[in-house]
């Protein structure tokens, strides 16, 4: 007996919002965030390591990152890794700490940027509405099964449909609020 489940269908839209904010939180905005280097992986000790595994990232400034690397034979591939990412960040090295001024961000970064993020949300609503369809189509199924009632499966569609509208304006409004920031609105 397959049922819907509406607290799986609210965790796995509630995944669509978390993935956003993490591809959100990856977006540079002209100010230092130590999220901005969270996707860089450093070859060190023969293996693929998350930096935060090998330093130390803090925010001295609104401007300024810096990676404090704990052990000094991995201050090249620190470095290394940083410029692969292409972030447009360029290291400035002195001993085991690495700099990385934030350089101000063109217009036409801008713009990208913005349109990033329109994209990044437009996936999460794609996400978002596939789980909608599970849930709708589960609920016919149960009521073929005679499992709910006509009545049940309706008044059950117009919760799942208000879930995934809350869930829409929250992404709308995580993305917008994103696009401010890039923009300097």
């Amino acid at each position: 007996m397959m049922t819907m489940d509406k607290s799986d269908l609210q965790r796995r839209m509630h995944g669509a919002v978390e993935a956003l904010k993490h591809d959100l939180s990856g977006l540079r905005t002209g100010r230092a965030s130590t999220a901005l280097l969270d996707s860089i992986q450093v070859e060190v000790y023969g293996a693929h390591m998350p930096l935060n595994q090998v330093a130390t990232v803090s925010v001295p400034e609104p401007r300024l990152l810096t990676v404090q690397v704990w052990d000094r034979s991995n201050v090249s591939p620190v470095e290394k890794a940083i410029h692969a990412a292409g972030l447009g960040l360029n290291p400035v090295t002195d001993g085991q700490l690495v700099r990385l001024p934030i350089p101000d961000l063109t217009e036409d970064r801008r713009k990208e940027l913005a349109k990033l993020t329109g994209q990044y949300a437009e996936k999460a609503k794609v996400a978002v509405r596939n789980v909608r369809r599970d849930g709708m189509d589960q609920l016919k199924t149960d009521e073929k099964k005679n499992e709910i009632s006509e009545d049940e499966r309706k008044r059950l569609e117009t919760d799942v449909q208000k879930l995934t509208d809350d869930t829409i304006k929250e992404i709308d409004e995580l993305s917008d609020a994103k696009e401010k920031e890039i923009l300097g609105k």
